[in-house]
């Protein structure tokens, strides 16, 4: 065990350090106090993006896959992301190597999507082509970044990557309630689309935006009509606990759509100011940490092979995201109000270092047996082992 679990410990260590760097970004973007600034580290505020999309959720996905994979190549993406993530915040000799970690995360995208080639002749399923549709919109994002393209503009590449991989994993789960012949089809539709439209939305952004509005629309009915969240939000515990988180993401993504749609940016070009902060993070706060709280009971376990037992404690950070980027958007964003925004921008960050901080004490929990994995949770981590 100490061979396999280990150097995967190590890699989530990496994604760990991203988080914390692109944490303190987000603070200093804010305009508040943050324990490392903007004038001791320059280079952060600029990396927040990179570092949470590649170096963070990047990172642990690829891990992810790696595991799944069974193959020793596979951890070179998830260490290249990693690596390639952090080296933006380290001194560089002169503008002329500034290129380098972004080429490294570059790397670390085609090696994630390389690792989709193995698994879909293992497995030629609809659910590991999605998530290869999502590989392919990192390794774009990151090949633009890489050519110097602003992380703005690289957005819709970033949300298609995280949301064609999430809704591959969700349609895993979603078979066990699938009655319709087209909805595999739709949903493999819907994620080609996402990434189709990621580079009309760079060429051509008047037309682009709403498009991608439509095709989030598209998708967030999907996920609400065929996963298993509308059926568990009436259990108990961790199933409860698992649907609410879900059901929370696809409604922010209905309002990302809706940013996407009717902001005056999206009809004559590209999202800016507060039409772009609030798609942003609908997009990457509202769904997709929503998912990591959703799914680290059960994937982190199969991952490192250590008991993430549930407790009721989880459902504080889980509440504290959404109220907070409801403020955030809702009179941050929509009103101007800045107080409003930067402490709704404030409990976001509480909020994830508060789920991270309740995971930590779980597991450590677990492994000196204070608590019982909960029987309730095992089939559907049985179901998520399986898959991977």
């Amino acid at each position: 065990m100490a061979t396999t679990v280990w150097p995967r410990a190590l890699l989530l260590v990496l994604g760990g350090a991203a988080l914390l760097a692109g944490l303190d970004a987000a603070l200093a973007l804010l305009g508040v106090a943050a324990p490392v600034g903007a004038q001791a580290a320059p280079a952060l505020p600029p990396s927040h993006g990179t570092l949470m999309v590649f170096g963070f959720v990047g990172t642990l996905i690829a891990l992810e896959r790696a595991v799944a994979l069974r193959r020793w190549w596979g951890y070179s993406a998830p260490a290249l992301l990693g690596v390639g993530s952090l080296a933006q915040l380290a001194p560089t000799p002169g503008a002329g190597t500034a290129w380098v970690p972004r080429a490294v995360v570059l790397a670390g995208a085609v090696m994630f999507a390389v690792v989709y080639v193995p698994l879909w002749r293992r497995q030629r399923d609809p659910a590991v082509l999605v998530q290869a549709l999502g590989a392919v919109a990192a390794a774009g994002g990151a090949a633009l970044l890489a050519a110097g393209v602003s992380v703005p503009a690289v957005v819709p590449w970033l949300a298609a990557f995280l949301l064609a991989t999430i809704a591959g994993e969700r349609l895993e789960l979603a078979r066990l309630r699938i009655s319709g012949r087209w909805a595999e089809p739709l949903l493999v539709a819907a994620c080609a689309v996402l990434v189709v439209l990621a580079p009309v939305t760079l060429l051509w952004p008047a037309v682009g935006y709403p498009l991608f509005g439509l095709a989030l629309l598209g998708l967030a009915a999907w996920l609400v009509r065929y996963d298993v969240a509308r059926a568990t939000i009436r259990s108990r515990g961790l199933p409860r606990f698992v649907a609410a988180c879900l059901l929370s993401g696809y409604a922010w993504l209905a309002v990302a759509a809706a940013v996407s749609l009717l902001a005056p940016g999206s009809r004559s070009g590209a999202l800016t100011g507060s039409a772009y902060d609030a798609f942003l993070h609908a997009v990457f706060l509202g769904f997709v940490m929503s998912m990591i709280m959703a799914h680290a009971p059960v994937i982190l376990p199969a991952v490192l092979r250590r008991p993430l037992p549930y407790l009721p404690a989880m459902w504080v950070p889980a509440v504290l995201l959404h109220a907070a980027l409801v403020l955030r958007l809702a009179v941050g964003d929509a009103r101007g109000d800045i107080v409003a925004w930067q402490w709704g921008g404030m409990g976001n960050v509480a909020a994830v270092l508060a789920f991270v901080a309740v995971a930590a004490y779980a597991v450590a929990a677990g492994r000196r047996g204070r608590r019982p994995t909960l029987d309730r949770s095992r089939p559907a981590r049985a179901r998520q082992e399986g898959a991977a």
